[in-house]
């Protein structure tokens, strides 16, 4: 991983983005984005990887890690090198010797090529009882073990720290407090981007950036490849990912104006629903945009208890 440093990231003004930057590029050395979610079943089912509360030694670990690899080679054999790609991922994991099976999956899963929504179900599954349903104290050991995947980069602070009880309040809170969840639930709370998850969907986007056909307001790339945000209160008003990243701003424009992002390019329905907002938004005042900002992201923290996202 020393051939792809992530300080050149660490000037993204936006935590969410900044973080699924890093994961992206630590994504595509240990060719995770290779794997599909079908191919890293069928290795972890072939090492008998079931109790999810079991930890694996470091055999394992490489005989499993190996399996994934070995099979990556088969469909990509210029891009995977097997030696290589175990003892990065083993370095990504941590050679402490031990990980528990949960850890292990929930790593390989996040980062494997999937569906949001699949990974969401999947990760349910290995938490949820043979009922089908999950209680807050195996919920809390799915979301202590996903925060980890930003931690290890720096950047835990901003999704809440370590403390994963406000974001298991959260979503109980969501289910109108039943003792237990189902999956449909679950994935119900995870589409509102929770705070401490926000940055997995945000990895998605990052891996599905576009070319659009508009020109950057500020610094003139045209086309924008990435993400375009659309200022919706000024016409035909959009910025680059590069310029917004930094928090540049045109003449005129402010931080705090409503933006829409897209990581694809836009439809005409699109074009139409966001004309309407800016011509609503135009008879806004400077007053009403300080005092109801937008979060792209739900917050479950209280103030002592997280820090902002733009960090």
């Amino acid at each position: 991983l020393h051939e792809h440093p992530a300080a050149d990231l660490n000037n993204v003004r936006f935590s969410a983005y900044r973080t699924a930057m890093k994961l992206r590029r630590l994504q595509k050395a240990l060719c995770l984005d290779l794997l599909s979610l079908s191919a890293a079943c069928d290795a972890l089912d072939q090492h008998n990887l079931k109790q999810n509360d079991q930890p694996m030694d470091i055999l394992q670990i490489i005989n499993c890690l190996t399996t994934i690899y070995d099979r990556l080679e088969q469909e990509h054999n210029n891009l995977v090198n097997v030696p290589l790609c175990v003892d990065m991922c083993l370095n990504w994991l941590g050679r402490t010797g031990r990980i528990r099976v949960l850890s292990f999956k929930t790593g390989i899963i996040s980062l494997c090529k999937a569906h949001l929504e699949d990974k969401y179900r999947y990760l349910f599954k290995q938490v949820a009882s043979s009922t089908g349903f999950c209680d807050q104290r195996r919920l809390g050991l799915l979301l202590h073990d996903s925060i980890q995947i930003p931690r290890q980069l720096g950047e835990v602070a901003s999704f809440g720290g370590s403390n994963i009880e406000p974001s298991v309040r959260s979503c109980f809170q969501f289910a109108n407090n039943k003792p237990e969840i189902e999956a449909a639930l679950f994935l119900d709370w995870m589409r509102l981007e929770p705070q401490s998850m926000v940055w997995l969907p945000v990895l998605h986007r990052v891996a599905a950036t576009a070319k659009h056909q508009a020109k950057c307001n500020i610094c003139k790339e045209c086309p924008i490849i990435g993400f375009r945000y659309r200022s919706l209160k000024h016409f035909n008003y959009d910025i680059c990912q590069s310029c917004f990243f930094s928090g540049r701003v045109a003449k005129g424009h402010k931080m705090h104006y409503p933006m829409v992002e897209y990581c694809t390019p836009t439809t005409s329905g699109e074009d139409v629903r966001d004309f309407a907002k800016v011509l609503k938004n135009k008879f806004r005042t400077k007053r009403y945009f300080a005092k109801h900002p937008r979060m792209g992201y739900l917050p479950v923290q209280t103030v002592l208890e997280g820090d902002n996202m733009e960090t």
